[in-house]
């Protein structure tokens, strides 16, 4: 089916347009999701609830922005976020080392797959120990400055510092790939 008779379809409500849907994106959308909550059964409620989110606002979808797939990534991968800076989840989940975020996660077949390809262990251990704190909570665990701040007694203001330090330093090292 072209892009353009799935977003007809999806518009005019048609169920065999959402069952096509479904089956040919739902394995990847997961995939968004999942390599963001690393809980199975959060990860599906979150897919779930994302696939109707695609479903009810097709409308709001404008071709010109770009390509079907990336606003349904989008919509995933938001929906993903929200869940994890969400109080319940966050006050939960506040524990989990930062290697489950980043060095793998488990496929269906319940086999590890490796998504450090671009080296990001490596690119980590050469912040110093403050700077790498930061990003582990910020950019694995879903905290904000913020939670950071007040979690930890930072002051906000060096919080952001560290982050944008942080940031020099990994993007002098990627330059370097």
């Amino acid at each position: 089916m072209e892009e353009i008779q799935l977003i007809a379809g999806l518009r005019s409500r048609d169920r065999k347009t959402v069952e096509y849907l479904y089956d040919k994106y739902s394995t990847a959308l997961f995939g968004v999701i999942s390599r963001i909550i690393l809980d199975r059964d959060i990860a599906e409620e979150v897919f779930h609830d994302a696939f109707i989110k695609i479903t009810r606002k097709i409308d709001f979808y404008d071709e010109s922005k770009g390509r079907l797939y990336t606003w349904m990534a989008n919509i995933c991968r938001n929906s993903a976020i929200d869940k994890l800076r969400s109080k319940e989840f966050s006050q939960s989940n506040k524990t989990n080392p930062i290697e489950d975020f980043v060095y793998g996660f488990e496929s269906e077949s319940g086999t590890l797959q490796q998504v450090d390809a671009i080296g990001v262990k490596e690119l980590l251990n050469q912040l110093n120990e403050d700077q790498k704190f930061i990003i582990e909570y910020i950019y694995f665990k879903g905290y904000t400055h913020s939670e950071i701040s007040e979690e930890f007694e930072i002051p906000l203001g060096t919080v952001k510092s560290r982050v944008r330090a942080a940031i020099q330093v990994l993007k002098k090292n990627l330059d370097r790939i």
